[in-house]
């Protein structure tokens, strides 16, 4: 993948620059604009402040002197549109991978997810490990990361999975039996679920085995150059002056993911 285009003479005029001094004259805010999928709540242009994510990441941007834009894609052309076109400074949100640290200056986590197997009811899960799924039907989002673990079971071959191109799909597909298990964030199946799309009774038929994924973080990716480099420090300087955790908290309290909502068990 390509990067952005980068002038010597303004590269050393940037890097010399003082992290937060990101104002342009009359003390406006200067531009930054990056390419998200809608993936909420943590990113999504239905939700105010853009979801938890993008809640976080315009406190921060607006401290280091930004005035942050999002522009959203499906996943693919996120990451296409966020490391290859000029007119973005990255893309969010993004799981850290060794693979990725080569296109990425990854930014302070934006929110904190866990990854979950979702299941039916009526067919339940007898796996105690991934390894125990060989030979099972899995739903995965084509372009995502599912953990270190996952995914090199994935490329060994020990674990059959089928790429959709979202977790609403993927969903759609376990209700009606075309998959025996999908991997998903506990949060984004919760907001799905309670999306007018299904009805209680769908609801109802969903649940989720917990165990087999460690909770993530996930991050903005910065283009992996010397501007990327600048911008991904100057947030980070901004992301340390703010108490993240706290705002990540109060998020979810306002959107009620605090307890089990009705007619979910989870």
């Amino acid at each position: 993948m390509s990067y952005f285009r980068t002038v010597g003479l303004l590269a050393c005029l940037a890097l010399s620059w003082p992290a937060g001094a990101a104002e342009v004259s009359g003390g406006a805010l200067r531009p930054i604009r990056f390419a998200a999928e809608d993936w909420p709540p943590f990113v999504s242009p239905a939700l105010s402040g853009d979801g938890l994510s993008g809640t976080l990441v315009r406190a921060a941007f607006e401290r280091a002197g930004y005035r942050f834009r999002v522009d959203y894609f499906p996943w693919k052309r996120t990451m296409q549109f966020g490391l290859s076109d000029p007119a973005y400074a990255g893309f969010l949100a993004v799981w850290r991978t060794p693979e990725r640290e080569r296109l990425c200056h990854f930014s302070a986590p934006i929110g904190s997810t866990l990854t979950v197997l979702a299941y039916l009811k009526e067919a339940p899960l007898q796996a105690a490990t991934l390894a125990q799924l060989k030979g099972t039907k899995i739903g995965t989002v084509a372009g995502y990361s599912n953990g270190e673990q996952f995914d090199a079971l994935v490329r060994s071959g020990e674990l059959a999975v089928e790429e959709g191109v979202n977790d609403d799909t993927n969903l759609r597909k376990l209700l009606t039996k075309r998959f025996r298990v999908i991997v998903i964030e506990k949060h984004v199946l919760r907001h799905l679920l309670l999306s007018t799309h299904f009805s209680q009774a769908e609801r109802a038929r969903i649940t989720i085995a917990e165990h087999f994924f460690k909770e993530r973080p996930v991050h903005m990716c910065f283009r992996r150059t010397p501007e990327g480099l600048l911008q991904q420090q100057r947030f980070n300087d901004a992301a340390r002056e703010l108490d993240l955790g706290k705002l990540e908290r109060e998020y979810w309290k306002r959107a009620g993911a605090a307890s089990a909502p009705a007619g979910l068990d989870f």
